[in-house]
C-alpha cells in the first residue's frame, strides 16, 4: 500500500484526502500531521469512516517519526490567504504577502522532516508555493521537491477557455506557466481546442480577442479570492488537484502536469508541464511560446527569485 503524509489539518488537507480517498483512487495510506494533534485525530477519524464507504483507503493521524518512508510528503499547513491579508485586488504581491509567516513556518516543519527522512519526495502546497518550495530545497539538499505550481491556474484557465468557446474544459488544451500568482503568464498562442488555435477560434467568433483574453486573464488571477469572498477559503478545487498530482507521482503514471520545480535556467523553481512518476519530475516539456511569451516568462522567473530572497532570509531569524 503506497503512504502519503500530509502535514497540516485544514481545509486544503481535508479535500485533498475527499479525493484521494475516492473510489477510483490508489487506496493509499494516509497519515496527517499536525501542530494541534488532536485536530489530526479528529480529521482522520471523520475519514477513516468516509473511506470505509468507498475505498480501501486508510487514513490515520501521526507525528513525524511516521512520514519517515512515505512515498510522497504533502505540505498545506500555513497562514491562508484571508488570515494572510492577501485579497486585495490591487495588491501585486498577492500570495507572496504570506511569505514571511509561512516561511518561518517551513524553517520547523522541513527540519523535522529531515530528522526522520532527508530523502523525501514533498510535494509543497501551501501559498506561495513556490518561493516556499526553493525555500525547502535549501533547508533539505537531499530532498527532492517540487510543488503545485501552475495546476490550479492552468486547470482554471482552461475551464473560461471552454466556457467561451462553449466546449469542456477536457477538451482544451492550454497552459499557464511561471508563478502560481500575479506574474503568471498565459501561453495563448499554443492554447488549442480539437487542434485549432484558441486564438483564431475567438476570432472566427467575432469576439474581440483582446477583450476575452483580459477577462480570462482576470477570472483566473482572482479566482482565489472570489471563491475566499464566498466560503472563506480555496479548497476543492487546489485539493482535486493535489491529488491528481499525488496520485501521479505515487502511482508512477507519468502523467502530465505543469507543476513547479527547479530550473537552473532560471535559477529558481517555476511552473511548467511536466511529466511526474515516482519520486517526483521525470521530464520537462517546455511549450513553444512566443518572443512576448518568453519574456513574460523570464520577468515571472525574476519575481520568483526575489521570492526566494525573502523566503531565504527566514533562515537567519
Amino acid at each position: 500500500m503506497k503512504r502519503i503524509g500530509i502535514i497540516g489539518a485544514g481545509a486544503v488537507t481535508a479535500a485533498t484526502v475527499s479525493s484521494l480517498i475516492a473510489a477510483t483512487g490508489i487506496d493509499p495510506e494516509i497519515v496527517i500531521v499536525n501542530r494541534t494533534h488532536a485536530r489530526a485525530v479528529g480529521l482522520a477519524e471523520d475519514f477513516t469512516y468516509a473511506a470505509a464507504a468507498v475505498s480501501r483507503a486508510i487514513v490515520r493521524a501521526g507525528d513525524y517519526s511516521d512520514l519517515a518512508g512515505s512515498d510522497l510528503v504533502i505540505i498545506t499547513a500555513g497562514v491562508n490567504e484571508k488570515d494572510g491579508g492577501a485579497t486585495d485586488r490591487n495588491d501585486e504581491q498577492g500570495r507572496r504577502r504570506l511569505i514571511p509567516a509561512n516561511a518561518r513556518a517551513y524553517v520547523d516543519m522541513i527540519g523535522q522532516l529531515r530528522e526522520v527522512d532527508p530523502e523525501a519526495t514533498v510535494l509543497v502546497v501551501t501559498d506561495p508555493p513556490d518561493p516556499l518550495a526553493s525555500l525547502a530545497r535549501r533547508l533539505a539538499p537531499g530532498m527532492t521537491v517540487l510543488s503545485s505550481g501552475t495546476t490550479i491556474d492552468s486547470l482554471r484557465f482552461r475551464y473560461w477557455i471552454g466556457k467561451e468557446l462553449g466546449v469542456p474544459a477536457s477538451e482544451v488544451d492550454a497552459v499557464v506557466l511561471g508563478e502560481h500568482g500575479t506574474s503568471a503568464v498565459y501561453a495563448w498562442d499554443s492554447a488549442r481546442v480539437g487542434g485549432r488555435r484558441v486564438l483564431e477560434l475567438l476570432e472566427e467568433s467575432g469576439s474581440d480577442v483582446a477583450e476575452v483574453q483580459e477577462r480570462i486573464r482576470e477570472s483566473v488571477k482572482f479566482s482565489n479570492i472570489s471563491i475566499i469572498e464566498g466560503i472563506g477559503a480555496s479548497q476543492h478545487g487546489i485539493g482535486s488537484i493535489v491529488a491528481d498530482i499525488a496520485e501521479a507521482i505515487v502511482s508512477n503514471s507519468h502523467a502530465i502536469m505543469p507543476v513547479a520545480s527547479y530550473h537552473k535556467e532560471f535559477e529558481t523553481s517555476v511552473g511548467m508541464p511536466a511529466v511526474l512518476g515516482s519520486g517526483g519530475v521525470v521530464r520537462i516539456l517546455r511549450p513553444e511560446l512566443t518572443e512576448e511569451e518568453q519574456a513574460q516568462l523570464a520577468e515571472s522567473a525574476r519575481v520568483l527569485r526575489e521570492a526566494d530572497a525573502v523566503a531565504f532570509e527566514a533562515l537567519k531569524s
